[in-house]
Order: structure tokens, then C-alpha cells, then sequence
């Protein structure tokens, strides 16, 4: 669909006249609209010009003259009819939509039966050179304004938009076999009938149907057949709720029983999770593709109603199998994004995930998006749901084609959707389908939109279902008979009934049956670990030294780092000679330990290749060649696995739902999101509390997404400063109030039962330690870590080599060595924290003298709560005041979570008493002498042996 350009303008003294009225020098045009850029030499004056060029002197005389140069409008895309698809119903007065707008061009009616050379830009001569007026408005109008709408000319490459023109401005390119066409059929006859199917039999229950879309059914079997026949053998779909029971029937083929049982409201939950609605549920199978006879592996994310939420945690998973099957050029597996139209327009995601696409550690080499254009985002018309002409809008960012089709047209759907997989296929970029639409109920079957489009939905009661008008052209035809059609129909509707019966045969609902990414050999064959316990997480010495001596050298000759790292890499060097780790140091000991053991480890984020804090230098840059580089990780051993740093685009939510899904793929590697800092998270929220959290729950999915958190209160300000811990700790599923039984392996089966595994670490020797445990462990978990910021550099943040070798392990609790744990009897508090404030009170109770009076006690994992640790430490200091004490403010950071665990350990007995901050509404305060002053205060009390004194809890 195009600016029809047929026809050159007549510039002649016209055009002289405006250039030297305006001054201006004339200048070679071409068009950013949609379209072909055609020119065709008038045949009433010499010489020719562009379209554009017209309009452009036209504008320069009045700019009120000049339409936005987009011709979409005269496409029919609307199969209601009654609404223009990009909110814009003005027709521009020089488009050849009859026979009178010739005047526009000083052409009569005679003119069209005269012949025109074709340029070498158009391909719809076919074989033909020359084609008479009438035969070139003709073919374009067949090419671009009847059920299909292109936009592609805003892309930048030449190549590519040629491959487009030819794909659909070739005479003949849409001719369907007789075999295709009834193929077609009987897939919108089982996308149809399985709604209608679920309608009939639960007409009070939210399905999320997809009515007024059923071609969406066979839109994404033509990508996956296609993709398939061009070698594609993975494909990793996500998609909101609308349709999703009916993908999953149709499209994924899992077992309708298994689909329908979901509808019982007396089936049972399996005790694998609280599981999640029907439309939420995502499904992994393979099969053989019927149209390729190859085989296919299909995968559909399961996902909140949080809509676009998924898009990234598809594009990761995506990502990794790529990586996995070592498919560089995305030519095995690919991703399909289906979306609603409000969605794709309203939510930033989109943006974000888009933004993702060509970056060399994210690309995806290309996705198809389907976008659902129901014309309508629950009760919003799109007139108030969004400001661009086209919800597909956003996707031009990224260079992405539109395809705009109209989704009655179920021909013209298919073919769009074989050029879409094609476009994917050749160029590795992302292609958008936008279907348009309606939906036949309102948001839900419960819903009645007739309150808020009346208009709309008298017409859509009118409206004769896609099937029926598709069977009857067939029908008319003669490519498939009546009683062909109906005995197609009456053999899904047997499917359908059999399917039922058996399903009321199912008593209890698994969730696992839902799983979107198993994986294969690392559970039993009953989804269980394999064992309940994790071997030490030490390393031996000679490993230790030389992952240190790696980290310290060049591994690349002739290569030039900077000066100031030359002293970061002596330092390093320093450091492994006398056997010691610092934070960064550590992080490198723990990466390429598991390197060496097969594990792929990536890390992402952003800046995360040097560091926030210029602490990692992970990739050094040669200072005298552009862009030369080097990743010593990836020097360490013969054989090792990949190491893969990468700074990631200026997101966290696109970049982390990237992350959760790459770690998704397989149990066999760490996959690290760093937040540049802590409270960067809260952009990504969605991900951390939809996905993270509860993923396992929900959709019995088992992650080990690590998250790195920087946090600590320097005086940097209200952000910067917490990586607000008390939300993690709040979304912990330990029970506060249970006291454990503290059986031989508590500690693995409480990390087995736990949503997730919240740590501080206070030392680099546990921050490795935890690290390789991530590993280690017969299970994944998320893990977050709250990391340091001053710490990194802290002269009493070290560790020994000892802490590290073979034989150590995390410790979740460090108790009190020195002075005080020689006579416990004698102390009168026992201080408990976590993180960096511990340095403050170890130096403030060397500086009062108490090193004997007050014994610290660090935690270092929070969540789940170390009751059988924290007990033993409780009963080691009996005659001790027990003390909370912590740098944040007392309604945020660890207060709320730790202390009813303590009064359940503590048996109420005794009052676990809080030193800190006070009550606050920001998590820091922005003024340097307020913080030292707040620190001040919460140390003085502390160490105050009296400051309880006749305080009753």
C-alpha cells in the first residue's frame, strides 16, 4: 500500500517558478513513506521528477497543501469496516482512487491506455517492460490498497526494501494450490470450532477466546511451516492470554483432555506448587511438523497478565538455545511474539525488548511479531490508547517491515505470514504482522462491551465469521465440496467430545504436565532432585593461583592496557602471592573455578564489562587499536566453557526478564544480572515479582537467575544507597512462625523448599563461597545478592586463600572469633547483622574496649532464615542482651523479616532489641553530615550497655 507514484508531476516552469520564488536549489528526493518510489517519465513533458519532489515544492508554497505523505488509508484492513486502522480517516486527494483525481496530474481519461516504460524499482511488469496507465494503477492497487498494507520505506537499506517489492508487487505471487486452500480450512475450522467448542460447554467461564481472530490459529502454523522448511527446529513462542488455550491446542497440540480438565472446578492441585489460570500456562513438546515431515520443537512461556511482560524472557530463552545448539545466525531456533494492539503501543517493554534486538550478546537474529489488532485494548478505543497512526508503530525503531493485513482475508494472512518467516529467515532481523481484526466478545466471555462501543458491536453481531466466508469461496470454487466442509467440521467436533470424556477422568491437576522448559537429566524422572546435599564449595590452592595469575597478566601479545589498570592488574598479582582475595578477585576465583567444571557463565548489565565502581575489568581494551579487546576469562583453561560479559542497553527491565530467560534454558550455567545500582531493580519489578519469585510456584519452573545488587548507606543520597532488601525478604515464603525441625539436612532441604535465596555477604570468601554453591547445589534457585560499594576497596575486606580451598564452604552464619567466643559467659550482648556495617561495629567496639563484652555475629544469608545457626548462637551467649542492629532505617532493610524469627527461635523468652536507623520514608538521606551524624547515633547505641536498661518488649 503506497502514495500511488505513478505518475511524474509536470514541474516545468511550474517548478522553476517555485524554486526561484523560494530561493531554493533543487535537490535529489526520495521517499521515506511506504510504497514504491516510482517514477514514470510524463508523456506531456520532457523530462521527469518524483513524486516526492511535487510535494515537496507544493509544501513550499502552502504546507496546508500536502497530505503526511502515507497511503495506507485507501488499503481496506478493517474487516468491520467501519474504523481506519491507523485513527486517520482523511484520503489524500492525489491517490488514483477514481477516475476523476486524474485531473490531479493534468491527465485524462484518455491517458490510461497509454503505454509507460517501467522503472527497474517496480517489479510488477513481471516479465513485461512497458504497461499502459490503466494496467499500472491496476496491479498497484491489487499490490498495496486492497487487503494488505505495507510499510517499509523508512527502511534504510535498498536491498531490503527490493526484496519486499518483489514479494509482493510480482503478478501472481498470492496463488494458493488447491491442497493449500484446503489446508488452510481445516485449520480455521479447528481454531473456530474449539472456541466454539468451549463456549458451548463452559459459557460462564473466562477463556480469553479468540473470536473474531481464529486465523491467528493458522497465521502462526504457516510461520513455524515455513521456518521449518527453511531448517528451523526450535521455535519459542510468547503471547498474551487472548487465544493461548487455543495455541496450545492447535499450534503446541497438547492433549485437549488435558486442556478441558482444567475446567473442573473439583479437580485437585498437586502439591508442586499453587499453580496459575488455565491462559497462563505455558507448554514444551516435540513433534513432527505434518507439512515438512521434519521434526519441531515448539515452546510456549508461560506468563502473567502482566501483557509484554514475557517478550524478553522469550527473546533470552531464545537467546540461549542459540547459544546452546551453537546456532550463531539464528538459522535453528527462532522466537514468534504474538501481542494485543493496546499492548504493543502502551507498554515500554516492547520498546525495551526491540532495543535488545541487534545487539551482538542479545540479538535473537530476528523475531516474528503477530500483533492481535482487535481495534480495541479492553473498553479503551485506540484513539485514546495511544498517539502514533498504527499500533505497530514502535516497531520502526528497529527497521522492522509492517505487514498490515486484514485478518478476513485469510489468503492474504497466510501469504503475508510465509514472506514474514522468509523476511526473518534472509535478512535475521525482526518482521511485524499486524492482523487486523475485531474480537467477537468483550475482554472477557463475562465482559459486556456494548456499554462502552455500541456502535462497533452492532456491526460485529452483523459479521459473518472468517470460516463461513472462507468455505463459502472455497465452496464456490469447487476446491472443496459442502458435505467435504462439514464432515471436516464433524470430525473436530469428535475430537473435541472424546477428548472431554476422558478428561473427566482426571482427578488431580500437575502443573509440571505445563512445563515451558524441562530439563532433561537433571531432575529424576519425578521432577525431583537427584540428591539433598552439597558437596564443599572450596577449590584447591593450585586452582586458586592460577585463575589469580591469569587475572593479573594479558593474555593477548602486543596488546596496550591503560596505565591505571596496569596497577589494578599488579595488584591482583600482589594479592594472589600472598594469598588473599579482595571482592573482585574472588568473583573472578568463583567464575573460572566453574568454567573449568563445564559451567557456561554469563554476566550482564550495565556497565558491567568494567564495573560500576571500576572494581571487574572483565574486558580490557587496547589503548591503541580501536575496538581490539580481551577477555583473560576466557583464557584460563584448555577446553573450558564460554565466559560471556556483556554491557547491556540502559534497562532493566527488558535486560533482566532477558537474563531470567536465558537462565531458563538449561541448569548448566550461572547467568548474573548486576543492577548498576541496587535500586535499579524497581524498573524491572515486574520480572522480580511475576517471574522470579514465583515462577516456581506458579508454573513449577525452576530458575537459578542470579542477581547482583550493590547496596550499602555511604551518604550517597535517597538512591544509590539501598537495594531495598525488605522487599525480597517480604516475598519470602519461609514460614516466620514454624520452628523447624532441624534434621541432619536442613540446610538443603530449606533452600529446596524456599521461592528464592536472599544473601549479604560480608566477606569475598563467601561471596565466591555462595557463588559456586548457585552451582553446586541438585536444584536452582534465584539467588540475590546484595553486594558492597565501599567494600570493594575496604583494607579489612579480605580473605585468605584458606577460606577458599577444598573443604570450605558458605557459611550462612559467621559467629563471633575473637575475644568474646573465648568466654561466652562473660559477655553481655551478642550483636546480630549482616553486610557492611559490621566493619563499623567491629572498629567502634575495638575503640570502646568491649572486644570481650560484645560479640558480633554476621548473617550472611537472610533468606531462608538460619533458625538451627542462629539458635546455637543464641544458647552460646545466655547471659547476653541480643541486639539486631542494621544501617537501614527500621522500617526497611532486614528489622520486619529477622525478628519474629527470632521470638520464634527465642521461644518469646527473650527480646531481640533493634539498633539503627529510625523510621523513614526515604531509604537515605541526601545530606553527607546527616548520615554520619544517623551513624553516630545508632553506634553510640550499640555499644551502650544500658541502653535497654528497664525496657520491657
Amino acid at each position: 500500500m503506497s502514495q500511488l507514484r505513478l505518475l511524474p508531476s509536470w514541474l516545468g516552469a511550474q517548478a522553476s517558478r517555485l524554486l526561484a520564488a523560494h530561493g531554493v536549489q533543487r535537490f535529489s528526493w526520495y521517499s521515506r513513506s511506504s510504497g514504491p518510489p516510482a517514477t514514470f517519465p510524463s508523456s506531456k513533458v520532457g523530462g521527469g521528477s518524483s513524486y516526492m519532489e511535487e510535494m515537496y515544492f507544493a509544501w513550499l508554497e502552502n504546507p496546508q497543501s500536502v497530505h503526511k505523505i502515507r497511503g495506507h488509508h485507501v488499503a481496506q484492513l478493517d474487516p468491520l469496516g467501519i474504523l481506519d486502522a491507523d485513527l486517520d480517516s482523511f484520503v489524500p486527494s492525489d491517490l488514483i482512487t477514481t477516475i476523476d483525481k486524474l485531473a490531479f496530474y493534468d491527465l485524462r481519461e484518455a491517458d490510461l491506455d497509454k503505454e509507460f516504460q517501467l522503472p527497474t524499482t517496480t517489479f510488477i511488469g513481471g516479465s513485461e517492460n512497458t504497461l499502459s496507465l490503466r494496467e499500472i494503477i491496476r496491479r498497484l492497487e491489487n499490490t498495496y490498497c486492497q487487503h494488505i498494507g505495507l510499510e517499509f520505506m523508512f527502511i534504510n537499506d535498498v536491498e531490503q526494501c527490493q526484496w519486499i517489492r518483489q514479494k509482493f508487487e510480482t503478478p501472481g505471487v498470492m496463488q494458493f494450490s488447491s491442497e493449500e486452500k484446503r489446508t488452510l480450512l481445516a485449520r480455521l475450522v479447528r481454531s473456530m470450532r474449539f472456541e466454539d467448542f468451549l463456549a458451548r460447554k463452559w459459557s460462564s467461564e473466562k477463556r480469553f477466546g479468540l473470536e473474531g481472530c481464529e486465523v491467528m490459529i493458522p497465521a502462526l502454523k504457516t510461520i513455524i511451516d515455513k521456518s521449518s522448511e527453511m531448517g528451523i527446529e526450535n521455535v519459542i513462542l510468547g503471547m498474551p492470554h487472548r487465544g493461548r488455550l487455543n495455541v496450545l491446542a492447535n499450534v503446541i497440540r497438547k492433549d485437549l483432555e488435558q486442556i478441558f480438565c482444567q475446567f473442573d472446578p473439583k479437580l485437585e492441585a498437586a502439591d508442586e506448587g499453587s499453580g496459575d489460570v488455565k491462559y497462563h500456562l505455558g507448554m514444551y513438546h516435540e513433534r513432527i511438523n505434518r507439512v515438512t515431515n521434519r521434526n519441531i520443537t515448539l515452546s510456549l512461556v508461560a506468563n502473567p497478565s502482566h501483557l509484554e511482560a514475557v517478550d524478553p524472557v522469550v527473546q533470552g530463552k531464545t537467546k540461549a538455545e542459540q547459544f546452546y545448539r551453537g546456532d550463531a545466525q539464528g538459522k535453528k531456533v527462532m522466537s514468534i511474539l504474538v501481542h494485543g494492539d493496546a499492548a504493543f503501543a502502551g507498554q515500554g517493554v516492547v520498546y525495551e525488548t526491540f532495543h535488545l534486538s541487534d545487539l551482538p550478546s542479545y540479538t535473537t537474529n530476528g523475531t516474528v511479531h503477530v500483533v492481535v489488532n482487535n481495534q480495541i485494548g479492553f473498553t479503551t478505543d485506540p484513539r485514546m490508547a495511544r498517539s502514533s497512526p498504527y499500533p505497530t508503530d514502535v516497531a520502526r525503531v528497529v527497521n522492522a517491515p509492517i505487514f498490515h493485513v486484514n485478518a478476513d482475508d485469510p489468503e492474504a494472512v497466510m501469504y503475508v505470514c510465509s514472506v514474514a518467516a522468509e523476511w526473518r529467515n534472509t535478512f535475521n532481523k525482526d518482521v511485524v504482522v499486524d492482523l487486523v481484526c475485531y474480537r467477537r466478545r468483550g475482554h472477557n466471555e463475562m465482559d459486556e462491551p456494548m456499554f462502552t462501543q455500541p456502535l462497533m458491536y452492532k456491526q460485529i453481531h452483523r459479521q459473518v465469521p472468517v470460516l463461513k466466508k472462507y468455505a463459502d469461496k472455497l465452496i464456490a470454487e469447487g476446491t472443496v465440496t459442502l458435505q467435504e466442509f462439514e464432515e471436516e467440521i464433524a470430525k473436530y467436533d469428535r475430537i473435541c467430545e472424546e477428548a472431554f470424556g476422558r478428561s473427566k477422568d482426571k482427578k488431580i491437576l500437575h502443573i509440571k504436565h505445563w512445563l515451558d522448559s524441562p530439563w532433561p537429566g537433571f531432575f529424576t524422572v519425578d521432577g525431583e532432585p537427584k540428591s539433598m546435599t552439597c558437596p564443599a564449595t572450596g577449590i584447591p590452592e593450585d586452582m586458586l593461583t592460577h585463575i589469580g595469575e591469569v587475572a593479573s597478566s594479558v593474555p593477548l601479545e602486543d596488546f596496550k592496557i591503560h596505565t591505571g589498570l596496569s596497577r589494578i592488574l599488579r595488584g591482583r598479582a600482589d594479592m594472589t602471592r600472598k594469598r588473599t582475595v579482595d571482592w573482585a578477585l574472588a568473583e573472578y576465583m568463583a567464575f573460572g573455578s566453574l568454567l573449568k567444571e563445564g559451567i557456561h557463565v554469563r554476566l550482564s548489565g550495565q556497565d558491567v564489562e568494567r564495573g560500576t565502581f571500576s572494581h571487574r575489568h572483565h574486558v580490557l581494551h587496547d589503548q591503541e587499536v580501536d575496538r581490539r579487546t580481551c577477555v583473560p576469562m576466557n583464557h584460563l583453561w584448555p577446553h573450558q566453557a564460554p565466559y560471556t560479559v556483556c554491557n547491556s542497553s540502559l534497562s532493566e527491565y527488558g535486560v533482566l526478564g532477558f537474563e531470567l530467560g536465558y537462565a531458563m534454558a538449561s541448569p548448566n550455567a550461572l547467568v548474573l544480572w548486576e543492577a548498576q545500582f541496587g535500586d535499579f531493580h524497581n524498573t524491572a519489578q515486574c520480572i522480580i515479582d511475576q517471574f522470579i519469585s514465583t515462577g516456581q510456584a506458579k508454573w513449577v519452573r525452576h530458575n537459578g537467575v542470579v542477581l547482583l545488587l550493590p547496596h550499602g548507606m555511604e551518604g550517597m543520597g535517597p538512591e544509590h544507597s539501598s537495594a531495598r532488601p525488605e522487599r525480597f525478604l517480604q516475598m519470602s515464603n519461609d514460614d516466620s512462625d514454624a520452628y523447624p525441625a532441624f534434621t541432619q539436612d536442613f540446610e538443603v532441604r530449606q533452600l529446596y523448599d524456599c521461592n528464592w535465596i536472599v544473601v549479604n555477604c560480608s566477606t569475598p570468601a563467601s561471596y565466591f563461597h555462595v557463588l559456586r554453591r548457585q552451582i553446586l547445589l541438585p536444584f536452582r534457585k534465584p539467588l540475590i545478592i546484595f553486594t558492597p560499594k565501599s567494600l570493594l576497596r575496604h583494607p579489612e575486606a579480605k580473605s585468605s586463600f584458606d577460606q577458599m580451598v577444598s573443604g570450605t564452604s558458605f557459611q550462612r552464619v559467621v559467629p563471633e572469633d575473637g575475644a568474646a567466643a573465648q568466654a561466652p559467659g562473660q559477655v553481655r550482648r551478642l550483636i546480630f547483622c549482616t553486610g557492611k556495617v559490621y566493619y563499623d561495629l567491629v572498629k567502634e567496639r575495638s575503640s570502646q574496649g568491649l572486644d570481650e563484652q560484645v560479640a558480633i555475629t554476621r548473617l550472611e544469608q537472610i533468606s531462608p532464615f538460619p533458625f538451627d545457626l542462629i539458635k546455637r548462637e543464641a544458647e552460646k551467649y545466655p547471659g547476653a542482651e541480643l541486639v539486631w542492629c542494621q544501617e537501614e532505617h527500621k522500617n526497611m532493610g532486614y528489622y520486619d523479616y529477622i525478628s519474629p524469627r527470632f521470638m520464634t527461635i527465642l521461644g518469646r523468652a527473650r527480646p531481640i532489641w533493634y539498633v539503627g536507623r529510625d523510621p523513614a520514608a526515604a531509604p537515605a538521606t541526601g545530606n553527607r553530615n546527616t548520615h554520619l551524624v544517623s551513624l553516630k547515633k545508632f553506634l553510640d547505641t550499640a555499644f551502650n550497655l544500658q541502653a535497654f536498661e528497664g525496657k520491657t518488649f
